[in-house]
């Protein structure tokens, strides 16, 4: 049997079949974290207030 030429040539899809065979990306809600932890907020508070509490003592000190 002779091979017969024919007329139409393949045409192949060079990204997806169809789309449903692209995956969709789910999105969720980004997380925010605090900058600083509530530790951390804490310690800072406690210093200011003795760093406070030292400066009255220090006016104290020099009024009398």
């Amino acid at each position: 049997m002779p091979e017969v030429k024919s007329i139409f040539r393949e045409v192949l899809p060079k990204q997806q079949l169809s789309m449903e065979d692209v995956p969709t990306m789910v999105l969720c809600k980004p997380k925010l974290l605090p900058l600083k932890s509530v530790t951390l907020e804490k310690l800072e508070k406690m210093q200011m207030e003795a760093q406070e509490a030292v400066k009255q003592q220090e006016l104290a000190m020099k009024e009398q």
